[in-house]
C-alpha cells in the first residue's frame, strides 16, 4: 500500500491544497451565514430555504458552476481531514502503520467524494 501512496502523492497533495484554500476561504463564509446570519435575523430564513437553494443548483445555466461549489465543499475537506489525520498519525510513531493508515483514511475520502458526487448529480 505505501508504494501506491507513494505514486499517488502528487494528486493527494493537490486535493489536500484544495481542500486547505476552501476551508480557509469558503468555509467560514457559509459558517458565519448559515451558523450566525440566519439565526441572528442578519438573513431572512426564506433566502437560504430548500426550495431555492434547489432552484439554484437545478438552473439550467449557473446550476452547474453551484453544482461544483457544493461538490467542492463536500469533497476537498474530507481530503484535507484525511491527510492531516494521516501526518497526525506518523507524528505520533506511527511509521510502520503509514501505509495501512493512509490506505483507510484515504479509501474513507474517496468514498466520501463519491458520496458527494452521487448526491450532487441526484440534484
Amino acid at each position: 500500500m505505501k508504494p501506491l501512496l507513494l505514486r499517488l502523492e502528487p494528486v493527494i497533495w493537490l486535493l489536500f491544497g484544495a481542500g486547505i484554500m476552501l476551508g480557509t476561504i469558503l468555509l467560514p463564509g457559509y459558517l458565519l451565514t448559515m451558523g450566525l446570519g440566519v439565526p441572528l435575523g442578519v438573513l431572512p430564513a426564506e433566502a437560504l430555504s430548500y426550495e431555492r437553494l434547489h432552484g439554484m443548483l437545478s438552473h439550467p445555466i449557473g446550476g452547474l458552476v453551484f453544482r461544483l461549489v457544493a461538490l467542492a465543499l463536500i469533497a476537498l475537506p474530507l481530503w484535507k481531514a484525511a491527510h492531516h489525520l494521516r501526518s497526525l498519525s506518523v507524528d505520533f510513531d506511527g511509521h510502520d502503520r503509514d501505509g495501512l493508515v493512509g490506505g483507510v483514511l484515504y479509501l474513507i475520502a474517496l468514498a466520501g467524494s463519491v458520496l458527494g458526487i452521487l448526491a450532487v448529480i441526484r440534484l
